[in-house]
């Protein structure tokens, strides 16, 4: 006998995600991954250890010189950021 209660793959992610509360965490590790997309290869490879936590990101950098531009286009980066999840995901940004 079939069930009439079909749905796609995709939509039964979703509704499991949303059931979960998950959506938050999943649009944090998507603003960490697009930390290079937003910054570019040049700067991506003088940073590491990316993580975001109650709306701060938390970046460590391996230059002084790479550090002192980041920490002067903080508040562009943040909102290229945030355009990129398309929501405010990165309230501030802390660099070390």
């Amino acid at each position: 006998m079939r069930r009439s209660n079909t749905q796609s793959l995709a939509e039964a992610l979703r509704s499991y995600i949303k059931e979960m509360r998950m959506e938050r965490k999943l649009k944090e590790v998507d603003v960490v991954q697009s930390w290079e997309e937003a910054l570019g290869k040049t700067i991506a490879r003088y940073t590491r250890n990316i993580y975001l936590s109650k709306g701060i990101l938390f970046v460590e950098v391996s230059s002084p010189v790479v550090k002192n531009e980041l920490l002067m286009m903080r508040e562009d980066i943040r909102k290229r950021l945030n355009d990129l999840a398309g929501e405010e995901m990165v309230t501030k940004i802390v660099f070390k």
